[in-house]
């Protein structure tokens, strides 16, 4: 497994986390020392992991470790938007979309899946070529993603990051879970592979809805500077005409954010690193050990 090389900076627990922690071990005690207590301590044990779950089925959370749901302070007051583009490559929909953001002078994100980046190499490079920024979307886009331990989500993003960074020449910074799920595991994987997580501000939906003033609506509502928007060039919705539906709703998408002002950063342009540091483009990929 690989990932560009982290600063000696130790990792912290989100608070949540560190009192899941705490909880656990006075439970287990309680048996010992108290057992009478026992079905007390069962049920705020059980109650915690009713709280975990719902942090990592809320993708915006922010409970169980860093989590980007806004460009930061500097990119929103340069009247900055992202635009994300998750699930892709795919041959059919992302040439098209990449040819529309080109005729509107737009530069975007697309969070790839890895494995479709290894089978359309080509495709990958020409995102960035174009300006655009690949970030990490993890290696299959599982759907058990969320239900993995810490060395199964090492090798699941660690692999993205190797594959992604060989091909396009540019090593992630940014990653976003599949579906926005996760799990207290997750963070401390993340800092291990310097990256930073990246939910949204608001998505349109548009895997699930084929309307496209729908997804608009859904996108533009309350639309301001520092949002981070999402679609997807991936599992695209096809509207009634079999047209990919984010090419129905990029355009009146990108005319909104003109009139009030606004413009497109990936998110290269407007997020750190985690660590902090500036690592060149080409750096070399170091192995992470994978206990």
């Amino acid at each position: 497994m690989h990932s560009l090389p982290h600063p000696n900076k130790p990792w912290s627990a989100a608070p949540l986390v560190n009192a899941s922690i705490a909880l656990h071990a006075l439970a287990a005690g309680s048996l010992v020392v108290a057992p009478q207590v026992a079905s007390w301590a069962l049920g705020a044990v059980l109650f915690n992991h009713a709280a975990l779950t719902a942090a990592g089925l809320w993708p915006r959370s922010q409970w169980l470790g860093p989590n980007l749901t806004r460009l930061p302070a500097m990119a929103t007051a340069r009247g900055a938007v992202a635009l994300t583009i998750d699930d892709g490559p795919d041959p059919e929909v992302t040439p098209a979309v990449l040819d529309l953001l080109q005729a509107h002078g737009v530069r975007a994100t697309f969070f790839c899946i890895a494995d479709r980046v290894r089978a359309h190499p080509a495709l990958a490079r020409d995102i960035i070529a174009r300006g655009h920024s690949v970030q990490n979307h993890s290696l299959r886009h599982r759907h058990d993603f969320a239900l993995r331990g810490p060395a199964a989500l090492r090798r699941e993003i660690g692999d993205a990051q190797h594959i992604v960074a060989d091909v396009c020449g540019v090593a992630p910074h940014c990653f976003r879970a599949p579906a926005g799920l996760r799990n207290p595991f997750l963070d401390r994987v993340l800092h291990e592979l310097d990256l930073q997580l990246v939910s949204w501000t608001r998505r349109g939906f548009d895997t699930r809805d084929g309307d496209a003033q729908r997804v608009l609506g859904r996108l533009a509502h309350k639309l301001a500077a520092g949002d981070i928007l999402l679609l997807h060039d991936g599992h695209a919705q096809r509207t009634a005409q079999r047209r990919p539906l984010l090419l129905d709703v990029l355009p009146p998408l990108i005319a909104r954010c003109a009139a009030q002002g606004l413009h497109f950063e990936t998110l290269r342009e407007s997020v750190a690193r985690r660590s902090g540091l500036d690592v060149a483009p080409d750096a070399v990929l170091a192995p992470v050990p994978d206990a």
